[in-house]
This record gives structure tokens, sequence and C-alpha cells, in this order.
């Protein structure tokens, strides 16, 4: 069982692979988009590094909620419903929605996982120690 220090260098090293990053540039405030510029495309590359260096499986859905994003049932005029939020809790119950809530629009989304989102998933999948 790693330690959660040991889960970020495991996540830092494969972000840095698959994004190109420099050493300095991967922080756990980070986020996956705005700061680290990760791209669709991106994703399924860090997904395939994160189940290799932990010996995981990730199921997509897990981490990419387009389902509910593009559900009429969760989304209403652009911005995320008060259900579509409880679903995406349910799911995603390992990052903060907190400044999301305030004004859910669905095109901000992509920029709310950070690096220590990543990093409680994962823990959670490998039951990292503290």
């Amino acid at each position: 069982m790693p330690t959660k220090e040991e889960v970020f260098d495991k996540v830092k090293d494969s972000l840095i692979e698959a994004l190109g990053l420099d050493d300095d540039e991967v922080t756990p405030d980070a986020t996956m988009v705005g700061d680290l510029g990760a791209e669709s495309i991106d994703f399924l590359d860090i997904v395939f590094r994160l189940e290799k260096a932990f010996g995981i499986e990730i199921p997509r859905k897990e981490l990419f909620p387009e389902d509910i994003l593009t559900n009429a049932e969760f989304v209403e005029g652009g911005k995320v419903t008060e259900t579509g939020l409880n679903e995406i809790k349910t799911r995603m119950p390992f990052i903060d929605l907190s400044k999301f809530e305030e004004d859910p629009v669905v095109q901000d989304f992509g920029n709310l996982l950070t690096v220590s989102d990543l990093c409680r998933y994962i823990s959670g999948k490998v039951g990292a120690a503290d």
C-alpha cells in the first residue's frame, strides 16, 4: 500500500511524461486543464499511465462525467442543475465542487480537476496510507 506522498510522486511523474511538463509545474493545486494544459486526448494517455503505474483500472466515467454534463436531466441553460451536482458529488467524491456550485456553468467544469483531486482519487483506489 503506497503512502499519499508516493501516490503524488507517481501521479506527478505520469503527468510530466504525458504532458511534457517540467517538474516544478506539477503542484497539488494545479488544475489539469487550465494550469497544465491537458486536453481530451491527453487524458487517455494520463489514464493509461496511471493504470500502469498503480496496477489499477480507471473507468472513464469515474473521472470524466460527460454523460452528466451532456444530459438534459442534469443540465439546464448551460448550467448543471442541483440534481446534476448531486450526481457529480456521488460519482466524484474526491473533487472539491464548492466554487463550481456557486456558478455551475458546464463549460467551466473542465477547469475543476486538480492534481490533488487526482491524487485523492488514486489514493482511494489503492488504499493509500498517510
